[in-house]
């Protein structure tokens, strides 16, 4: 067996740690493969094939291995034909692509139309939803909503909700479970049936169920099958896998528990911590050692993610060196954020191994055009030109098209509902029926559209507001319609209505006024976001080894950079409000930032403006712990830099002398008022963490970091 790895590290330089030659030689039977970032997992899979092959003669046409992405699937057909130039072919697939062999057997010829992917026209599954939405809902849908609406489904399909119980689910707004059924009949029911990707699982998985052949078929297809990022894996996947591999029970499923960030796909992260229950003989082994990152980011991202509960316990090391400290900034504003990335952007002599990390895609708009503006290259792993079709965006050059031809009553019409004036349904339908003319727009609705008198006064001073805006920079004509002409009052309502983060539709209009700031009229604002759009289209199309890499942190997993920044890492976006309400949410936030932390090799930066995120403040209290602190007065330079009246001097621990200083006063029941937060009851208390319930939301904390910050007093 040895000769094995004496060979390939002859052969290929590679050469595999005591765990890695384990998991290699671990073939026959159930195995749990838990893989710590850095810790070289896909190079031990396909050795683990090779030996297969080489040392216990299996066919390589009896091997199996799935991966999460069709990216994943190339790159480890690409990695084993180099380890393995002389071996025949193994079928490496996305479980997708699986479904999709069983489901084409299943049906045996019966015609059928996928509507997702490559869709006809008029049977795409976009659309279809659009008109279920626009029939039960009596108004057109968002494209945020439809996103949501298409999560939910395909959250409820992977999760394997049965049909009965859908009437009773709680969607991203009211009527999502009616359009849920609405949808499904009808695919069903349709002359052809009609099939989208969530299908193709929900369909495999009956197909196994209800076909003895077609699982007899499938079973003895493969001797062996793999697994990769398995974490990611939903209820539904998960049962094809059991299924397929319940005759030999050869299953290596490799995963990392503490990289789960899928759940909202309807991934089931706990079904590793319930593996053993589903294979009572399963080998569970954990590859802990990081090749990648440098002593100071693995110690500290290993203690870091100890916080959560629901995990296996690992324990993340490594023999590289210490390292640079991890810096640690926040800043009094999101442009002094911004100008500080690229002040440091400009000292490097390349840009290929540093990425810029964020949670939502709004976060790389405002970073792409300065970026663009400079002349920085760079590349977009999940470039989103939805941002420049989205309705927000759409609203304001509508509100500004209207100031420039009030003549354009049509152009009104658009946004009418989106202003302060209280339009109702039946007026804003006879607006619509309002043609352009020659004189003002306003004035030929108030002659058609009978109105009330105090819709008249404010049509009347929305007249003169819309006047001046014509001479206004763009910056400032977005400040008048938000706060003059009622927009930022519809925003609230609305996202109360229909569920929105209202914290996601305050930061378009943010980085649409950083974008108009230095622009001298509507018409170059205008014209520089059909710039930016083309510039979003050309990142995601191209990548060289010059170029700065931007993405978000759920892109990111499985890439690693010599340096890495992480902006944006405010209370309220990661972890967002709606992570702070539920223990589950919460870790998996955690999770998320930590596979930012973890792409990092040499040097990590955690940048903030306004409220530091409670991660933040984790990290920098493990490095205090483990005797790392942050580059010193980091934190207080940069606030330094950029004081204002809204930023504090320091972040310095204030003195606080009515402090509760010890955690046995921390019980349940117990009335305290939080620096931040105030008055509120603990609800619950663990060994290191207690539960908060304050007047109108519920918080958990860290009992170390509110002691160590002096966050809290008795409550009076």
């Amino acid at each position: 067996m040895g000769n094995f790895f004496q060979r390939k590290e002859q052969e290929l330089g590679v050469k595999l740690n005591k765990i890695q030659r384990k998991a290699v030689e671990r073939t026959e039977g159930p195995l749990l493969l838990l893989a710590c970032p850095g810790s070289g997992k896909t190079t031990t899979m396909i050795m683990r094939i090779g030996y297969l092959i080489e040392e216990k003669n299996a066919s390589p046409n009896r091997i199996k291995a799935i991966t999460f992405s069709r990216a994943s699937a190339t790159d480890m057909a690409e990695r084993y034909k180099r380890f393995f130039p002389g071996l025949p072919a193994v079928d490496f697939s996305t479980i997708h692509s699986l479904a999709f062999r069983i489901v084409r057997d299943y049906f045996q010829g019966k015609p059928y139309v996928m509507i997702e992917g490559n869709g006809k026209q008029g049977l795409n599954k976009r659309q279809l939803l659009k008109e279920m939405y626009q029939t039960e809902m009596d108004e057109q849908i968002t494209e945020d909503q439809l996103d949501e609406l298409m999560s939910f489904i395909s959250f409820v399909k992977n999760k394997m909700m049965p049909k009965e119980k859908w009437r009773k689910l709680k969607g991203p707004f009211d009527g999502a479970a009616d359009i849920l059924r609405t949808y499904e009949a009808f695919k069903e029911n349709y002359d052809t049936r009609l099939v989208d990707f969530d299908d193709m699982l929900t369909l495999a998985n009956e197909a196994l169920e209800r076909r003895p052949d077609l699982l007899a078929k499938y079973q003895n297809m493969w001797d062996y099958v793999m697994t990769d990022e398995s974490q990611d894996t939903s209820l539904v996947q998960h049962a094809i896998v059991e299924k397929l591999v319940a005759s030999h029970r050869n299953l290596c499923v490799v995963a990392d528990d503490d990289q789960s960030i899928y759940t909202w796909r309807a991934a089931e992260p706990t079904y590793l911590l319930k593996f053993k229950t589903v294979y009572a003989d399963a080998y569970v082994m954990k590859m802990e050692r990081n090749y990648r990152s440098s002593k100071t980011i693995v110690d500290a991202a290993n203690q870091f993610i100890k916080t959560n509960k629901q995990r296996h316990d690992k324990n993340m090391h490594t023999d590289r060196e210490e390292g640079n400290p991890i810096v640690m900034r926040r800043f009094a504003s999101e442009e002094t954020q911004l100008q500080y990335v690229l002040k440091e952007l400009k000292k490097l002599d390349h840009y290929g191994d540093t990425a810029i990390l964020y949670r939502n895609n709004s976060s790389s708009t405002i970073l792409m055009a300065e970026l663009n503006r400079l002349g920085i290259p760079f590349y977009m792993k999940d470039a989103d030109n939805r941002f420049f079709a989205h309705w927000i965006v759409e609203d304001m050059l509508n509100f500004m098209r209207f100031s420039l031809k009030p003549e354009r009553a049509d152009v009104y019409a658009k946004i009418a509902a989106k202003t302060n004036a209280y339009w109702t349904g039946s007026q804003l339908k006879a607006m619509n029926r309002v043609k352009p003319a020659e004189r003002n727009g306003l004035d030929e609705i108030t002659r058609s559209v009978t109105m009330k008198d105090y819709q008249l006064k404010i049509v009347e001073q929305q007249k003169k507001w819309f006047q001046s805006m014509q001479e206004m920079k763009p910056s400032k004509a977005i400040k008048t319609i938000r706060k003059e002409l009622g927009y930022d009052q519809m925003l609230t309502s609305r996202a109360e209505k229909f569920g929105m983060r209202l914290n996601y539709l305050t930061q378009i209009l943010a980085t649409l006024e950083q974008i108009a700031e230095p622009l001298p009229s509507m018409a170059a604002f205008a014209q520089r976001l059909r710039e930016l759009e083309e510039v979003t289209q050309e990142a995601k199309n191209e990548k060289t080894d010059e170029m700065l890499t931007l993405s978000t942190f759920h892109s990111s997993k499985g890439l690693e950079f010599d340096r890495v920044y992480m902006v944006d890492l405010n209370q309220g976006v990661i972890p967002a409000e709606e992570d702070q309400e539920e223990p589950a949410l919460l870790e998996e936030a955690r999770r998320l930032y930590y596979v930012g932390m973890t792409r990092a090799k040499a040097h990590l930066e955690l940048l903030s403006y306004d409220e530091e995120s409670q991660f933040t403040a984790e990290v920098r209290e493990v490095g205090n712990r483990l005797g790392k602190p942050e580059k010193p007065e980091s934190v207080h330079k940069s606030v330094q830099k950029v004081k204002s009246a809204a930023a504090p001097a320091s972040l310095k621990v204030p003195v606080n002398p009515n402090a509760i200083r010890s955690a046995d006063v921390l019980t349940a029941g117990t009335r305290i008022r939080h620096r931040v937060f105030g008055l509120g009851k603990i609800t619950e208390r663990t060994a290191d963490r207690i539960s908060v319930q304050f007047e109108k939301q519920h918080r958990e904390f860290s009992i170390e970091i509110c002691l160590s910050h002096k966050l809290l007093e008795m409550a009076q």
